[in-house]
Order: C-alpha cells, then structure tokens, then sequence
C-alpha cells in the first residue's frame, strides 16, 4: 500500500475480498506503538461498506502470556 492504507482501499474498494492487518514494524499487537493506526483504516472500511473479512495477524508480546 505504499504508506497510503486509506487512499488504496478507496481506490481499490470494488476489488476487496479479505482484509489482512499485522502490526508494523514486527507484526505486533495492534497498539498505539505501531505505525499503523488501525482505528481509521477499520472507519473507512465501514464507511466503504465493506462486508468482507477482516484478519489479524499479531506476534504477542511475551510479558503479557503465563504459562
């Protein structure tokens, strides 16, 4: 997407059939550390009208799982 995640899915909305997201950098939990921030992307998909799927793609961070 180049950086421009808002400008290609309005550009690119008749096309979407799944929506995959990871945390950027390291595929992390979708938190305020990334760079993407995931609220507006999931509003223009709601604005879009899209039904499809969205998927989530994370590495959890260690400190917050017990074994």
């Amino acid at each position: 997407m180049h950086g421009d995640v808002i400008r290609r899915l309005e550009q690119t909305k008749d096309l979407l059939g799944h929506i995959h997201t990871a945390g950027n950098p390291g595929r992390g939990e979708l938190d305020d550390s990334q760079e993407i921030q995931y609220a507006p992307i999931m509003k223009k998909l709601v604005e879009l009208k899209y039904t499809g799927y969205v998927g989530q793609e994370f590495i959890p961070r260690a400190t917050r799982w017990t074994g």
